[in-house]
């Protein structure tokens, strides 16, 4: 039986999309947080609203989200609400439909509850751990690709060494392209650089109940509510192409740790 908690969360990151879309047009303050990362304060006012909301459901739960400072708490908890109040926040400034409400409930390191509102799209992506995962309501699945060549990639455009590649619309939402593998849409994401766990909690626990092997650049598999809050980038895909993903972008993968490294 689906855990209760799914449908209030869904119908709370449903009022919190329609809060951003509602104010999409509207003049609002926008600024660029250190790294150049753009905000603006729908963000803020997105990541308050399920702040208060969330803690309704789950009090005990830790919070962790791009908008709030950590409160390194969280790490001492059992279960952690995961938050990215705007994934994709450049999409939604420039008024494209590429963003997304991202929420995970994290419990002893791994999501069980995950919830994507993209009401830009009409998409609200759902999964609860060993359940299975939804893209509104219907059940998704990742697809049965078992060779690389000619896998479709998110992508605005693939570099030379990757032209026996498909590149597909690209969301600028991590979460929302991870997603489009849950549902056979894509069959490989990569980022091969340091990030936030806030970006893709959600979207893993979707993937990973619709058959998706996910790990980071490097093959290792992820971690949640850890102490830096970071991985070094996620890798996305069937199960039958991962490892020749993997093998694929070692040696790049481990040059780019190296220059990020923390």
């Amino acid at each position: 039986m689906t855990d209760w908690r799914l449908d209030a969360v869904a119908a709370m990151a449903a009022e919190a999309g329609a809060l951003a879309l509602g104010r999409a047009k509207d003049g609002f303050r926008r600024w660029e947080k250190a790294g150049g990362e753009p905000v603006c304060e729908i963000d803020l006012a997105v990541d308050t609203f399920l702040k208060a909301r969330l803690a309704k459901i789950d009090p005990e739960a830790g919070w962790l989200s791009e908008e709030t400072a950590d409160d390194k708490a969280r790490l001492a908890k059992q279960r952690v609400w995961v938050v990215d109040p705007i994934d994709g926040t450049r999409d939604y400034l420039r008024g494209r439909p590429g963003w997304a409400v991202s929420v995970a409930l994290v419990e002893d390191g791994h999501p069980v509850l995950g919830v994507l509102e993209a009401p830009a799209r009409g998409e609200r992506w759902t999964a609860i751990a060993g359940e299975g995962a939804w893209r509104n309501g219907e059940p998704i699945h990742v697809t049965p690709r078992d060779a690389i060549v000619g896998a479709r990639v998110p992508a605005d455009q693939l570099p030379r060494r990757d032209s026996d590649l498909v590149s597909v619309p690209k969301p600028n939402s991590i979460a929302l392209r991870i997603a489009m593998v849950a549902a056979g849409e894509a069959d490989l994401v990569a980022t091969m650089r340091w990030g936030h766990e806030w970006d893709i909690a959600a979207a893993v626990l979707i993937a990973s109940e619709a058959g998706a092997t996910i790990t980071d650049a490097l093959g290792v598999p992820l971690a949640f509510n850890t102490a830096s809050a970071e991985a070094f980038g996620v890798l996305v895909t069937p199960p039958g192409i991962h490892a020749a993903a993997v093998e694929r972008l070692a040696a790049y993968a481990a040059i780019a740790e190296r220059v990020g490294a923390r």
